[in-house]
Formats: C-alpha cells, structure tokens, sequence
C-alpha cells in the first residue's frame, strides 16, 4: 500500500512539472481525462472519445497530427486519427501491469500540432476475476500424537489470489469431521490465516490417518475456489496393555511326548505399533520350578515346547503363569493362565489276523457266500483294548462277527458282477478305543471268475450296405463285428448268416459269411436294374456253456452303375444303330420339324440322363437338334443348290462317369410338294396301324400294372398284419416307398399320347444321393435339379 500512494505521488509531480513547463513555452495543456476499463477486455474495445471529450474538431485530428507519444505500455492503446477514438490495441492483464491492491493506473500524453497542444489522459485498469486462489503446496503432512490435548491449534499455510479487493481470498472452507475444526486469523492488510483446531482426543488404533481437505473461496461472481489436501498422521502413545487371545489355555498332554515338541502357542496382542505393539512372553516367578524343568517358552513367539520327560505317573497337571509384556516407556503387561494335563498312552496298535481267505470267488455267488474268516487282537488293556472293525466297500461285502468277540466272517452282502468290476481290494481297518486312537488296516484281494452271463452285442442295428452293382463275385462287401464282455471261451464269437426260406427276394443263398472274423462275400454279382435293395439277418454266439447268441439285421442297397447303354427306340435299332429315310417337302420353313430321336437307358439318375448330338452331317447351316429333346429341325428353307438327299449320323450318350452311346442314321430327303404329301397319307396310315397296335398293347400292359399293383396292396396289408419285417418286393425294397412313378415310355398317336408307368423308390430309400430312381423327366425343361433330371426314358 505505501508503494502505490508513492507511485501516486510521483505521478502529480510528473504532471505538475510538465505543466509549469509547457506554460513557460507557450504550450496550450487542457486538465487531465480519465478513463475505466476491465482487464481482459477485447482487442479494439473502445476506451473514450478523445476528440470529443478534448473538444477538437474530428476533421482535422489527420491533418494536426492526432497521436500518442508516450505512456502506452508496449502500445497496449491507440487512437484512430479519423473518429479521435481512444481504443485498446492488446490484451491488458492487470496482475501483469500492477503488482499492488491499489488502482491500476495508465498515463498517455496525447499531442496534436498546430498549434501544438499536449493532453494527458489517464486509464484505470479495474480488476475481474480471473484467477483462482492457490496454496504454494498441494499436500499438507500433519503428524499429531494421540495423546494431543483437545484446543490444540496447527496454522495452515495460507492461499495466493493474483486478483485484488473482492475478487481476493475472502474465506476458507474444512471438510466436515469429529475431529477438526477451522479457525480464521486476521492477518493485515484483509489477510486471514487458517488455523486446524484439535476438537478432541486422537485414537491411532481406531483411524491412524485423517485426510482433510481446506478449500480457499474468493468474493468474486461466481466464485472461484483452490484445494489444499491434508493428511494428519497420527502418532502412537503406549496406552493399550497387550491381551491374551484366552485367559487360560487348557491342553491335554499325552506321557513320552518327544522331546522339543511344540505344545501350544501363547498368543497375545497390542494394539499400539513399534516398540509400543511388540510383545515379548516370560515365565512368571511363581510358576513352579518342575515346571521349569520341563517346559521352554519362545520370548519371541509365545511357543511352549517340550524340553524334558513328561511322565504321567509323576505329574498328571501342570499350572504355567505366562506373562506379556510391550517394550513400549513404561512397559504394560498382562498374565495368561496354562494348565496342561498329562494322559496314559495307547501305544499298542491293533493286529488283524486272516485265518482263511478264498481268492477266487465266481460272479454268480450268492449273497451270504463267507469270503474270508477274519480274528483281531490289541495287547492293551481296558478301554484302550476295545476295537472296532469296518470294511471299505460296505456296499458289496459286510463283517459278520462270531461268538467271539474278536472274530469276524467276511461275507458277500448283494450279487456280484465280474463285466462291471473284475476284483475287489477290501481293506479291512481295526480302531481301538483309545486316546487318540490307534488303527490298523489289512488288504483283502477277491478275485471274481467268469460265468456266461452276457450275449453278444452289436454296436448298431440295423447296420447299412451300399453296395455297387456289377461287385466281383467272391470279393467281400462287408464285415460285421460282435462283442462280448465275458472272458476267454465265454467272449469267443462265431458268426452264421440266417438262411431264408427261398422266396424271389432271399438273397441268402448268395451270401457266405467267415465265422470267425464276420467278413461277408457275395457269391455273384448283383444288378441294380434287378433288384435295388434286399436283407439279410447275421447271428453271433460265444463258446460259453449255455451258448447265448443275438442278432443284426444287414440292409443292403445296390448302387447303380452307368452299366446300360442307351437304346434308341425311333428310328427302329438295328445292332445298336438305326437308320430311317425321312421325307419333307422342298417348301418348308425354318424351324420345321424333320422328325424326333426317341432313346431310353435302363440307368436311374445321372446315368440315365441322355443328351443328343450331330456327329455327322452333310450340311451344318440347313438342320439343327435339340440335345435335349432330340428333335430336328430345318434351320432354314431349302434353296435350288441344296442336294435333295441328307445324311444326318445322331449320337445319344448318357452322363455317366464313363458315359456310353448309340447312334442312329437319318436319311433326309427333299421332295416336291405332290410326293410329300402322297408319302405322308401312306405314312399316316401305317401310323394309324402302329397306334392301333400300340393301343391294343397299352391296353394289356396297364391290365398287367394294375392286377400287379391291388397283389402288392393285398401283399402289404398282410405283411402289416403280421408284423413280418422279411417281405421285399422286386420294385420295392424299403417299407419307405412312397408310390411315386420312375419308369415311362410314352406312346403318341395323332393328337392322343398315351403313358405307360411303372413304380419306384422313395427318394428316402434311394441309393445315390440326389437320384430318384427312373423318374420321367419332361422335354424340354433344361433347368433341372438333380433329383430332376434322373430320367430313363426320353420320348
């Protein structure tokens, strides 16, 4: 405060002397302006008109030179020659400029010429609040004995505010405890220094530390706050007397103990820490000397061990006074009571004697069978001579004791089973009365021997077989496996194949199975357009006495092989190839149709799946077939230069893995109008004949289908009622047939069309996977699935 009524007056006189001056030369001065501005105003804020305040003329402050020339800080003002308006050039930071809590104060010197006048103007920088208080430290370490009167006062350090008058440290805040609290001195100059005030008596044992935290508050708006973080560590006093865990320990003690063995431990506690919490144990002076003698107590530990013979006929208790002692000034201490009690020893085990003992006992033993005959003895006398016997597996054997006390039958107590467990090791445990009791154990081994108990299992049944057709008659196809959980004879297996009674679908006779090993042959090879599917039944029996035997059942699916090359049904096969002369009038069109391929494969799937191809033609551009259909077609007119006689070579293949074809001959020949039509009426008659034929013969093939189809009906309803799994059919080999059709050929006749259709398996009992047997496919779908396109016969 003295610093800046100093500068203050330093600032008249400065003031005063530049006037007489400027008097003197015949300077014109106006008094001194004043302004107020807030620190950390914006840059360009205006501070004051000077040129209306200084009553000069705003249009010739240019022209007169209108400036500041000296008193500005770093330029921290200017003044705008066009409007003569002072405004602020940088950022002003009051605690920067003024280090004291008076006013802040600027002085500019303001010139303008002709005539020169001199004008001083002064800027008060007032204060915002912009700084928080702040400690020098941002943790306070107090150490506080525990002992500490209560009014004890420990003064703080004090927070800093770089900002003056409100925006200064107006007041302090403590956390709310039981313990502290906080006292404000007036220190000058409107200072307040803080004060800890010890409310009441520390306790270190219940809270060893305080943390308390001293929160400095400003006047400003809104307020602005500094943390100092306070720990009071408090210091340890001996006020607490060590205390025993127990006021006397009781303990028995058993005669002949070994020498050095640790008999208890005496264990007391302090709750003040250091040398006040260190408790160290002695032996009180009124112990008596025997026991002295025998007993050593650890100062460090509290352990009282054995250093001398105890005998319990000489001394059946002993009565120790143990003191515990701080090392704390002055030490405080405290008596624990030992009585000890000595006790007769039971050094005499049991002994278990076996007299008889049967090692191998058969599977099949009755409940009651006696195992072994079993005697136990113990040399002491009285209490300590009573025993007690128990068995480990009390579930499956059980002691039986005799007349005699000490005599023991060991008998089975529930049925024996050699396939769960082949041996039983019984230990048989004796236990004496005494204290603490003696025992003995002894091991019994019962072997079990095998009896015929258990049939031949086979891991699945039904077991299936996908065999191939076209398998090498001889070669086998399957092997069979049985296990037996008996032993020796009892789990050797033969293995027989159930021979049927003949009937068309017993395949038996076909089949020859290795007795000793389940390895099966087929004797012939089997074809799949003949039969698909077929069981058989294989029977295993050990060598045991009775024999026991079971049964499996072996469902066998043949799987179709591309073994069937297409057959060509139009034109009329001849050796394998066909051949037929077609006649159309020279007049037709693009796009008309010569005639159409039929073939059909015994094959299902895949290998019945038949594409059409021109492997010899005579001209490219004037016919094209349909590889699916198989139907030709002109792909143009004919012209006066074509020949009048085509030769077309057809191939049909199937899409086996190795496929197989045929080929048929097309003899195209290109008439006049007049012949095409006289060929046709001629061809129209035959035609007629052939259909009638044909007619007649679908007549009698669909008689033959339906009579086969109510004796399959009749067939299965009496199977059903039987309950028979034997029957199989040629066409229907698994009971999952679903009446779906394979098989077509069709016939067409003038506009009629006619369709013979035959049965086939489901698509669950299928062989291949994705083939649905000899389903018919239509022409001229081409976007098929797999299950879709397996058709034998295209039309």
């Amino acid at each position: 405060m003295g610093d800046g009524r100093q500068r203050r007056r330093n600032e008249c006189w400065w003031i005063a002397s530049r006037f007489t001056l400027l008097l003197c030369l015949g300077v014109q001065v106006s008094s001194q302006i004043r302004y107020s501005i807030p620190e950390a105003v914006k840059e360009g804020s205006a501070v004051g008109n000077l040129a209306k305040d200084l009553g000069l003329d705003v249009s010739t402050l240019k022209e007169r030179r209108f400036r500041i020339v000296s008193g500005s800080k770093d330029a921290l003002f200017q003044v705008n020659q066009n409007n003569g308006v002072l405004y602020v050039q940088k950022k002003i930071d009051r605690e920067e400029l003024c280090d004291s809590d008076g006013p802040c104060l600027i002085n500019l010197k303001m010139v303008v010429e002709n005539p020169l006048e001199v004008h001083y103007v002064g800027i008060e920088v007032t204060d915002v609040n912009d700084h928080s208080p702040v400690f020098l430290e941002r943790q306070l370490h107090l150490e506080i004995a525990e002992n500490k009167a209560p009014g004890a006062r420990f003064e703080l350090p004090p927070a800093r505010d770089l900002d003056v008058g409100i925006n200064s440290v107006r007041n302090y805040k403590l956390t709310q405890n039981e313990h502290f609290s906080l006292e404000l001195r007036d220190g000058g100059e409107e200072d307040k220094i803080p004060f800890l005030i010890l409310q009441k008596y520390l306790d270190r044992e219940r809270t060893s530390k305080h943390e308390l935290i001293l929160t400095a508050i400003d006047g400003g708006n809104p307020p602005k706050s500094g943390f100092l973080n306070i720990s009071v560590i408090v210091l340890d006093t001996n006020d607490n007397q060590p205390v025993c865990s127990q006021d006397t320990y009781s303990l028995t003690l058993q005669e002949n103990v070994a020498v050095g063995t640790v008999v208890m431990r005496v264990n007391a506690t302090d709750a003040d820490e250091g040398l006040n919490g260190k408790v160290e144990y002695t032996l009180s002076r009124n112990t008596k000397r025997i026991a002295h003698d025998l007993f050593q107590l650890d100062i460090t530990t509290g352990e009282l061990s054995v250093k001398g013979k105890i005998d319990f006929e000489e001394n059946q208790i002993f009565r120790l006074n143990i003191q515990a002692s701080d090392k704390g000034q002055p030490p405080l201490s405290v008596d624990c009571g030992v009585i000890i009690k000595t006790l007769d020893v039971n050094d005499n085990k049991p002994e278990i004697e076996v007299t008889s003992l049967t090692n191998v006992v058969s599977e099949d033993s009755k409940i009651g069978t006696v195992i072994a005959l079993i005697s136990v003895t113990d040399k002491d006398s009285g209490h300590n001579a009573k025993i007690l016997c128990t068995l480990s597996d009390d579930a499956t054997f059980e002691l039986i004791p005799s007349v005699e006390n000490d005599m023991y039958s060991l008998v089975t107590k529930k049925p024996l089973d050699r396939e769960l467990l082949s041996s039983y090791d019984v230990t048989v445990t004796a236990t004496d009365s005494g204290q603490p009791p003696l025992t003995t154990f002894k091991t019994l081994t019962v072997q079990l021997s095998d009896v015929n108990d258990n049939s031949p299992e086979f891991t699945q049944n039904p077991l299936e077989l996908y065999l191939a057709e076209n398998n090498t008659p001889g070669s086998s196809i399957f092997s069979v496996s049985a296990s037996d959980k008996d032993l020796n004879e009892n789990a050797v297996i033969s293995y027989q194949i159930i021979r049927g009674n003949g009937a068309q679908n017993d395949m038996t006779s076909f089949l020859s199975i290795n007795s000793e090993n389940g390895n099966i042959h087929a004797l012939k090879s089997f074809d799949f357009e003949t039969i698909k599917a077929f069981n058989f039944q294989v029977v295993a029996t050990d060598s045991g006495t009775p024999p026991l035997s079971s049964n499996v059942t072996v469902k066998v699916f043949i799987l179709d092989e591309n073994d069937n090359a297409p057959v060509i049904l139009s034109p009329v096969n001849t050796n394998g190839s066909a051949e037929v002369v077609e006649e159309i009038p020279r007049n037709v069109n693009a796009g008309h149709l010569v005639t159409k391929i039929r073939a059909y494969d015994a094959d299902v799937g895949y290998n019945g799946w038949l594409l059409f191809s021109l492997q010899e033609i005579t001209d490219h551009s004037l016919f094209g077939l349909d590889r699916y259909t198989g139907q030709i077609r002109t792909l143009r007119s004919f012209t006066e230069t074509d020949e009048a006689e085509h030769k077309l070579i057809i191939l049909v293949k199937d899409n086996g893995n190795v496929s197989l074809s045929a080929t048929a001959t097309l003899i195209v020949k290109a008439v006049e109008p007049k012949e095409a039509f006289a060929a046709s009426d001629v061809k129209h008659v035959v035609k007629n004949e052939e259909e009638n034929n044909l007619t007649f013969y679908l007549m009698i093939t669909l008689g033959s289908v339906s009579v086969l189809f109510l004796i399959s009906i009749i067939v299965l309803i009496v199977m059903q009622c039987s309950k028979s799994t034997d029957y199989s059919s040629k066409y229907l080999q698994d009971t999952n047939y679903d009446g779906t059709l394979c098989h077509s050929i069709q016939y067409r006749s003038g506009d009629k069309r006619y369709m013979l259709v035959g049965p086939r398996m489901s698509i669950g009992s299928t062989i291949v996977p994705g083939s649905t047997g000899n389903t018919l496919v239509a022409p001229g779908h081409r976007g098929r699935t797999s299950e879709d396109v397996s058709s034998c016969f295209y039309p």
